[in-house]
């Protein structure tokens, strides 16, 4: 179908694209950087238009660590100016979204003195791995000196601290007995990574009608010079023609760049896994910080506590784009035989996992480099597509969660460059969103509740304090003008609120609300009725029949089941509201 035949089911987002067929940049690609790139352009007042073929940050930016950090490990490789880029994006995000970048205490346990000193020059030089022995004390003891030195900006985070035998299990008694030192610094957390995206996209869609995006839109191809792009809701294609087009894909970027007739080899993305285990006895040793150290294979892993839960990963495996990213058997067990590696008196087994995932890394092709030593930098080449004459198109090769800001302007000065306009917003020290005047102390965040309390229970307003940041008191006006009746299955949240998932931020799926706008399929919250009470009220604001809301329930389960793990208990039964929804 094309644009011509627009049928009257097409989103508003996608209708205001269609109606003005015409930008001067394109981006392809809603993870974090594509959608960070599209603020700093929007802020510059380009008219700029991004799409994703999915739900924002569904793709490699779902899959992350949950952290923001400086990469201690990158120093071995010797990427001092990625480790300082980085270090610096930290303390600044620290700054600009508190509401969702918090500091994070990390703890590094370490079973010898000397081990690695002969071996880390090599893996500098040849990125390769020429032992699977761990560091040692002083190998590190330097590596996290080195790491305080790039942190100059006036103490955005504690130096780090060494301690010593008896010291070391004393202060962390559940460690191994065999470890020998703990070196503790701090880097930063990220517990709502997709809402943190969200939040830098409402940034640019709130500079004017010259910043338009859409999600579950995808770029299939070119015609007429222009970018082919179809909506995978109503299944509308459409022409944007651009004099720039940045190709934000991430792993994807070689099969974007194919699909519009180019050639390209940028990619060689490795697959990351993490768990998300349900084990107090295991959270309750993590004493609150980040365990975070080498396993016997010379595999940086880690084992943090987060949202009453603990993750644990990562891998660094091969992987192809083309094909789906899913957790294995074999990684879970590796992630079992970790745990055992720190903390050997703890069981952790398969019925404590309420949650898996796993993702593509964006990291460049790297031949013969081992996975874990392929550079975690950014670069911006400029690919000729035949099908696009007229438009210059920017690929991204990398890019991480930590330096997203600083990638963007980058990313957005390359693009201004060649359209002639001058960069004249510097984001940096802007405050993100629902950052801006966050309330950071305990007294500063009871004043803003109990400022914003009128009209609802105060419990519910610092609820969403912590989900929407000071972007909360928009979310109560509108709350306020609707029934704000507690989902009977998670008191927690309201119909009123699934619905401004909806309406407010571009939720079309019932997995868009459970994955990504909550925190539900994370912490292993999930039930048929918790499910069949939100798909109720989504099919009520979108319009769903009966049909469409059964789907979207059985759709879900199969995403949980296949992606995640998750098999969802209770036997489903068609709700009375979901078969009338749409009447």
């Amino acid at each position: 179908m094309t644009a011509s035949k627009k049928t009257d089911n097409v989103r508003p987002n996608v209708a205001r694209i269609m109606d003005r067929p015409t930008a001067k940049v394109v981006i392809v690609g809603g993870g974090i950087n594509g959608i960070a790139t599209f603020r700093d352009l929007a802020l510059q007042g380009v008219d700029v238009v991004l799409v994703e073929r999915n739900d924002y940050a569904s793709g490699a930016s779902a899959a992350s660590s949950h952290m923001i950090h400086g990469g201690i490990r990158y120093l071995e490789n010797g990427e001092f100016r990625l480790v300082r880029e980085s270090v610096e994006e930290r303390n600044g995000l620290l700054k600009i979204a508190p509401h969702y970048v918090k500091p994070l205490q990390t703890t590094m346990p370490i079973f010898s003195t000397f081990s690695g000193i002969l071996n880390a020059p090599l893996r500098m030089l040849t990125h390769k791995q020429r032992s699977t022995k761990e560091r040692g004390a002083l190998l590190i003891k330097v590596g996290m000196t080195l790491y305080d030195s790039f942190s100059r900006d006036g103490g955005s985070v504690p130096r780090h601290q060494f301690r010593l035998g008896k010291a070391a299990l004393a202060d962390m008694p559940a460690l191994n007995k065999g470890v020998k030192y703990t070196g503790t610094y701090y880097d930063a957390s990220v517990h709502e990574p997709e809402r943190l995206a969200l939040d830098v996209l409402k940034d640019g869609l709130a500079t004017g009608d010259h910043a338009r995006s859409a999600n579950y839109v995808e770029a299939v191809g070119t015609r007429d010079g222009g970018v082919l792009l179809r909506d995978v809701v109503s299944d509308t294609e459409f022409v944007v023609q651009a004099d720039v087009v940045i190709n934000a894909s991430g792993p994807w970027t070689d099969l974007t760049n194919a699909a519009f007739g180019g050639e390209s080899a940028y990619m060689g993305g490795t697959k990351g896994s993490h768990i998300v285990v349900d084990n107090t006895e295991l959270l309750e040793a993590t004493k609150g910080r980040e365990i975070f150290f080498e396993n016997d294979d010379g595999r940086i892993v880690l084992i943090y506590p987060l949202k009453g839960r603990v993750l644990i990963g990562t891998t660094d495996i091969d992987a192809d784009p083309s094909q789906p990213a899913v957790c294995t058997e074999e990684e879970v067990d590796y992630f079992f035989d970790l745990v055992k590696h720190v903390f050997p008196q703890i069981d952790v087994t398969r019925e404590h996992i309420v949650y898996r995932y796993s993702g593509i890394r964006p990291l460049p092709r790297h031949e013969d480099t081992a996975p874990g030593f392929v550079s975690r930098d950014y670069r911006i080449v400029e690919t000729p597509i035949e099908g696009l004459p007229s438009s210059t198109v920017l690929s991204l090769v990398g890019g991480k969660w930590t330096t997203f800001r600083a990638l963007s302007a980058h990313l957005s000065t390359e693009a201004t460059n060649r359209l002639g306009v001058t960069r004249s917003v510097d984001t940096s020290g802007m405050a993100i969103g629902g950052g801006k005047d966050f309330p950071t102390t305990d007294a500063a965040r009871t004043t803003w509740v109990a400022a914003h309390a009128d009209g609802l229970d105060r419990a519910q307003v610092d609820r969403l304090l912590t989900r929407y940041g000071t972007r909360a008191s928009s979310v109560i006006d509108v709350l306020l003008d609707q029934p704000s009746e507690p989902l009977a299955s998670h008191p927690e949240l309201t119909r009123a609120e699934i619905a401004y998932f909806a309406q407010h931020e571009d939720a079309v799926h019932l997995a868009d609300v459970v994955l990504r706008r909550t925190n539900l399929a994370f912490v292993g919250g999930v039930t048929i009725e918790l499910l069949t009470e939100i798909a109720d009220v989504l099919a009520e604001t979108l319009g769903w029949d009966a049909d469409r809301h059964e789907a979207e329930i059985e759709a879900t389960l199969e995403v949980l089941r296949t992606a995640h793990g998750v098999e969802v208990a209770s036997q489903h039964v068609p709700s009375a509201t979901g078969s009338s929804a749409a009447k």
